[in-house]
């Protein structure tokens, strides 16, 4: 099932792409915004008729991120219970419970 989600995100992400370049400028972008000599409308952002590209745009956009944040739940995870940082590391030796178990040098006091 990851694989088919990963599928259709790299398909959409494509998709995306084309409606993005596809779309015609909004203006003179920040160079024109900055400049002082257009009209209030433009620098407020003028009301236009959604077409069919900022449409799949949003559609497709919204498509995208809901598959990203559904990917999650479906990759495949270690079935190991504990979590990683306390799992993995250096192990602490056991610790003593005898003074016999201390090895002792030949020799030594």
């Amino acid at each position: 099932m990851y694989i088919f989600i990963i599928i259709l995100i790299t398909f959409i992400a494509l998709l995306l792409t084309l409606t993005v370049l596809l779309q015609s400028g909004q203006g003179q972008g920040l160079s024109g915004g900055i400049s002082g000599n257009t009209a209030a409308n433009t620098v407020l952002g003028a009301r236009r008729t959604s077409d069919f590209l900022s449409k799949s745009t949003t559609y497709l956009g919204t498509a995208f991120l809901l598959l990203c944040l559904a990917s999650n739940y479906f990759i495949e995870r270690p079935s190991s219970g504990g979590s990683i940082i306390t799992g993995s590391g250096v192990t602490r030796p056991a610790p003593i419970s005898s003074p016999s178990a201390i090895p002792v040098e030949p020799g030594g006091n």
